[in-house]
């Protein structure tokens, strides 16, 4: 838990104070570190490495350490940290000596979200960006100007967050470390459930109980909670709890039916009722299942069936989801943060449906502790492609405990090749590209610098 936790968060995220984020590259961090500028705080941050992410907060005037050092917290007001960085990391320790209060990341955003009428936050293990997106995209077209944080880019936007004028938050609410228990949902979104963070969660029950929690933050008589009615460990961990379900089936409240082949086109119903017809900018079963439940929220918020039919169909996918990079030697480069088992059979499926004679997929594992318990898993949808390339695993957050590599993946699966680095990636797949060919790169690391490396 956080030093200082009995104090008032809220008494320091406010104008002219300066907050310091240890951990700002991430996905939630640089956005919070954008949204506390826009409210007139001085922000700071810093981060393990350099990215994408650390170069546009330096961009937009945020001054960001690279390594994390005692001295980058002198001056502080408060410190808002990552789930990954824990009392050991060097500012926090610092913190706590110097006396500086030190917030958890998901407590900032619980306090932000309070001054809204309407919080959306949208949880599960997989589609969380995607679904995000398309809620945003819907409520800017139906001119309800909402402030908004995803954990990915949405080209609408050019960013990962908005701070609009609304009455309504838009967010993406992640389980690990329990890190949505913070917020103050009024409408709770539950996509799926199914085993991830294994290095944080003990098992499949104890993720389910953490959802079940969440949920239960909603307020009974002026709240909603939405669920997949068709995820049988959605449906397990919700016995009990009124929701109203969406899914892809006729079973559940909200549904559709009459789909494309390619299940971008279908009839969404909602009670019983035709509210809108669909047609995605984006392809596959997993999309149509997150339009859907996009579809619940804006028929919970009374968003017409037209504003919503527009809006999908402007929606070509969030940064990192299936994202086209360009052409080289007549191959295909597409981008892909997939990097759990169930999310690479999702996105091989819908690859397949996209008529390329060869899939090359570049596959960056992330974390160790991922690659180790799920490992067979990977093997099993990893042989999908048809030919594998492996760059070593991603750590984000851990040590390499020196006992799992990539290279174990390519030893369990034939024709698969092993690079311990990206330009070595980089270079095979220059060597093999071809006309007819879809390159995918794929993972949560940093695994799309090889399919950017080669358009260069």
């Amino acid at each position: 838990m956080a030093a200082f936790s009995n104090k008032k968060i809220k008494s320091y995220l406010v104008p002219g104070k300066r907050a310091h984020l240890v951990g700002i590259g991430g996905v939630s961090m640089r956005p919070l570190g954008l949204v506390l500028q826009d409210m007139g705080l001085t922000v700071t941050g810093s981060d393990m490495n350099a990215s994408v992410s650390t170069e546009e907060l330096q961009e937009k005037g945020i001054q960001v350490s690279i390594g994390h050092q005692a001295g980058n917290v002198l001056g502080a007001d408060c410190v808002i940290r990552t789930a990954a960085a824990h009392n050991d990391n060097p500012e926090i320790a610092a913190a706590r000596a110097l006396g500086i209060p030190v917030f958890e990341r998901a407590e900032a955003w619980g306090v932000l979200m309070q001054s809204y009428k309407n919080a959306i936050c949208i949880s599960g293990t997989h589609g969380k960006t995607t679904t995000t997106s398309m809620v945003t995209q819907i409520l800017m077209t139906a001119d309800m100007d909402p402030t908004v944080m995803i954990g990915g880019t949405l080209p609408a936007l050019g960013a990962g967050h908005r701070v609009g004028k609304g009455e309504s938050i838009v967010l993406e609410s992640c389980e690990y470390c329990n890190s949505f228990l913070n917020f103050f949902p009024t409408l709770a979104v539950v996509l799926n459930i199914e085993e991830d963070h294994l290095d944080f969660f003990k098992d499949l029950r104890e993720i389910q109980d953490s959802f079940r929690q969440f949920v239960q933050l909603v307020p009974q008589k002026t709240g909603m909670v939405v669920a997949n009615g068709d995820d049988y460990n959605t449906v397990k961990a919700l016995e009990g709890i009124d929701y109203i379900s969406f899914g892809l089936t006729d079973r559940n409240r909200v549904h559709g039916r009459g789909y494309s082949s390619d299940w971008r086109q279908f009839t969404a119903v909602c009670d019983g009722q035709e509210y809108c017809r669909v047609n995605l900018g984006v392809y596959g079963r997993h999309n149509a299942a997150n339009a859907i439940a996009a579809i619940a929220v804006a028929w919970l918020m009374g968003v017409p069936g037209e504003k919503v039919e527009l809006a999908l169909s402007q929606f070509h996918g969030a940064g990192r989801r299936m994202e086209y990079k360009g052409e080289y030697h007549g191959a295909k480069i597409y981008d892909d943060y997939s990097h759990h088992p169930s999310e690479l059979r999702a996105a091989i499926q819908t690859i397949k449906t996209m008529g390329f004679q060869r899939l090359i997929l570049a596959f960056q594992p992330h974390t160790y502790t991922r690659t180790k318990l799920l490992f067979e898993d990977f093997v099993r949808e990893l042989q999908a492609a048809d030919q594998l390339v492996l760059a070593e695993i991603y750590a984000a957050r851990e040590r390499n405990p020196g006992r799992v590599s990539s290279k174990d993946l390519a030893d369990q699966i034939e024709g698969a090749v092993y690079f311990e680095t990206l330009p070595e990636v980089t270079e095979y797949l220059r060597k093999i590209a071809g006309p007819g060919d879809v390159i995918v790169t794929m993972g949560a690391g940093d695994i799309y610098k090889a399919g950017e490396a080669l358009l260069k």
